[in-house]
């Protein structure tokens, strides 16, 4: 299934070149009092929704996807894991760049660790990118996203896919400068999820995906999650093995070479085989 949410929060079924709203499915989640539940509730609630889901998609009225304003697939993470310098000829062109670099050693994905963006950051293509500090340099960075399904500590790799509740396409959006990656990384909107979440069935291999941007039409980055250097699985059993991860934490895996600058009235277009496209325009905030 693709999976969007769209609108005031609605709940959508892609089929095709429409919708199915399917948001009825909701009312089947528990309800809870605070203190919330550390998860995206529609998330680890999803393998039993499916069935009420298709149910309802057989007969919802078709609403044209063109005119929908898409969300974040995923409303509530706990957390949004990112993977830097993940593919080498990615890793090649920051050590090349001062623009990039800005003097700061930059170490292999195993030695840099992970970090986390603040889950306020999130946003939706339909919502755009807001850039902030527009006297310096933003980047637009094209990732595959894979978002937790099902509670994990301490995963291998072999059993890693099995918490896995679907994938998108991330943009992981950064200002460039000396500071920490997860403050350049965590303005509002600089974190975009979309166009919808593609459960596991309908990608085969997350490791054998070609990934794409355009700027206003112009093509920037083109590579394959074959080149990334620790794969989703990997990803998940390093991630786990440092935290638990949750329903509905999402890990950006990386983004390949190419990455460069956009400003105030680009627009993007980021996709993902298996996954679909989406188009993110760019304003100042």
């Amino acid at each position: 299934m693709r999976l969007c949410r769209f609108g005031a929060g609605r709940l959508g079924v892609v089929d095709g070149d429409s919708v199915r709203d399917v948001t009825a499915a909701l009312d089947a989640l528990p309800c809870y009092r605070y203190p919330l539940p550390c998860a995206d509730v529609f998330i680890a609630h999803l393998e039993a929704l499916a069935p009420r889901i298709r149910v309802l998609a057989a007969s919802a009225p078709a609403l044209p996807l063109a005119g929908l304003t898409l969300l974040s697939p995923v409303a509530n993470p706990g957390k949004l894991i990112a993977a830097p310098v993940n593919y080498q000829k990615h890793l090649d062109e920051v050590r090349a760049d001062p623009n990039l670099h800005h003097q700061a050693p930059i170490p292999v994905i195993q030695r840099a660790g992970l970090f986390l963006k603040a889950t306020s950051s999130l946003a939706g293509p339909g919502e755009g990118i807001a850039l902030r500090k527009l006297d310096r340099r933003n980047d637009h960075e094209v990732e595959l996203a894979c978002v937790i399904g099902r509670r994990a500590s301490h995963v291998s790799r072999d059993r890693a896919l099995e918490h896995v509740a679907g994938y998108t396409i991330g943009l992981d959006i950064t200002i460039r400068g000396p500071e920490e990656r997860s403050l350049r990384k965590s303005p509002d909107t600089y974190s975009i999820l979309g166009p919808w979440l593609v459960t596991p069935d309908e990608i085969d291999d997350p490791g054998q995906l070609g990934i794409r941007l355009s700027v206003n039409g112009s093509l920037r980055q083109s590579s394959n999650t074959s080149d990334l250097l620790l794969g989703i699985p990997e990803l998940i059993e390093y991630a786990s093995s440092f935290y638990t991860l949750a329903p509905g934490d999402v890990i950006f895996s990386g983004t390949p070479e190419g990455v460069g600058p956009i400003r105030p009235g680009d627009v993007i277009t980021a996709a993902i085989d298996g996954i679909g496209a989406m188009e993110v325009r760019v304003r100042a905030a």
